[in-house]
């Protein structure tokens, strides 16, 4: 029995599935078994924002980016638009202001294992919920359900984020604060870490983040792990210091996974201001755009598999 269960746990790994005892993708930080693992009927989806244009920008509010919020491009217009947030009050799913003004949350502390899913059935409340509600959780599917986020926006349509200093526009302007929600907007508002984002010609998803003892660039790619791996190998060898970095004042640090894209992650010289860091993201771009074509004529050489396998180890931790 014990030998049979070795051997289905390595047939999993060996066809990409998740083994039991390994870590869970939703990041919750428990085994597989012991979170997504432990439902048949929960399946966790790796890469739920799959086959949409803002793939990359939804991972990243959802991972890194403190307040922002983007108006949606929805398929077919509802009873009022409805905007994404990075998070909203008590980590709700979604919210209706006392002015109308529609909102669902990316950052939410209880969800199934597809993340789409659940943000399809918070739009679809926040679409006809009564001002002034919040939804704490994305209510469940109906049997036989499979509404998803790629059912409800245009798949092409990319999003304008509007980065926030704050959390004020939780509340409308004209709205009083009681104690409660000013002691909540406090404690959010001196959490955040100063966020700006990359703008750059063909630059996507890429922000500069403050992190108190360094600051960082941090880059949601929509390439395959392992093609952007090889890539950036590809570029690490070449010349004295490598082509991966972001020039002078830069290290590439390491990268971290999230919903199935990798997120490389450079420490750059906080006494640089964020748009210094534009040009140098956008011409590495360009380099890894190159490096991604030649890799369809030119296998990886050995000191390039080598630098491919330095880079898989290197796991950032955020924080």
């Amino acid at each position: 029995m014990a030998k049979r269960t070795a051997a289905k746990r390595k047939n999993q790994a060996a066809e990409g599935g998740i083994g039991p005892r390994q870590p869970c993708p939703c990041g919750s930080g428990k085994r597989y078994k012991a979170c997504h693992g432990g439902s048949a009927a929960d399946v966790m989806v790796i890469r739920p924002f799959e086959g949409l244009a803002v793939e990359t920008d939804l991972i990243a509010l959802r991972e890194f980016v403190p307040s922002a919020t983007a108006a949606l491009s929805l398929t077919e217009a509802g009873p009022r638009p409805i905007t994404v947030a990075t998070v909203l009050p008590m980590a709700a799913a979604a919210l209706v202001r006392t002015d109308g003004a529609a909102f669902i949350g990316l950052q939410v502390q209880t969800r199934t294992g597809d993340i789409s899913g659940d943000l399809a059935r918070a739009l679809r409340w926040a679409q006809t919920a009564e001002p002034g509600n919040a939804l704490s959780v994305a209510p469940a599917a109906a049997d036989g359900e499979t509404l998803r986020l790629q059912d409800l926006l245009q798949p092409d349509a990319r999003l304008e984020v509007e980065l926030h200093a704050d959390f004020s526009w939780w509340i409308p302007a004209d709205a009083e604060q009681n104690s409660d929600v000013a002691l909540s907007l406090e404690r959010a508002n001196a959490a955040i870490m100063p966020t700006e984002p990359v703008v750059a010609e063909g630059v996507h998803a890429a922000y500069w983040v403050d992190a108190g003892d360094k600051a960082h660039v941090r880059w949601v790619r929509p390439e395959p792990e392992e093609r952007l791996l090889a890539a950036l190998a590809r570029l690490a060898v070449r010349g004295e210091h490598g082509e991966h970095d972001l020039g002078e004042g830069s290290r590439f640090a390491g990268s971290f996974r999230a919903h199935g894209l990798l997120v490389p992650v450079w420490d750059v010289d906080r006494e640089q201001h964020s748009k210094e860091w534009a040009q140098p993201t956008a011409a590495l771009g360009e380099r890894l755009t190159a490096a991604l074509a030649s890799l369809d004529t030119e296998p990886l050489s050995e000191a390039e598999r080598r630098s491919r396998d330095g880079l898989r180890g290197r796991q950032v931790t955020l924080r």
